[in-house]
């Protein structure tokens, strides 16, 4: 039994990711993204199905044409997956800022 897909399998593939950032701003047809690769048209249509399956995007079928447009929304789980270690480490830079800005401020005699 195949496991489902989800965001975090979508986002793990260089390809996949590049295929997102390539529609993130405008829908294109299946053609157009496989020439931005050096893959096979069926290697990236493949990875837009995974995509697809993700949540991550939708295919739509006009005429022989099929047009990729993004359903982003599915990255949130992603960015909320994020947060917890985002706030972790800019509170130790936050620290790294005060301790930097402790040892700058003392006499030259004390460094």
């Amino acid at each position: 039994m195949e496991a489902r897909r989800d965001v975090f399998q979508a986002i793990a593939d260089p390809t996949r990711r590049e295929i997102l950032n390539l529609i993130a701003h405008k829908s294109q047809n299946v053609s157009t993204i496989a020439e931005n690769f050096e893959i096979s048209r069926q290697a990236i249509s493949l990875q837009i199905k995974i995509l697809e399956e993700c949540g991550l995007i939708k295919v739509n079928k006009q005429g022989r044409e099929r047009h990729c447009r993004p359903q982003l929304e599915k990255l949130h789980e992603v960015a909320a997956w994020i947060e917890p270690f985002r706030k972790i480490w800019e509170a130790r830079f936050n620290e790294l800022d005060n301790l930097l800005d402790e040892l700058q401020s003392r006499p030259k005699s004390e460094n």
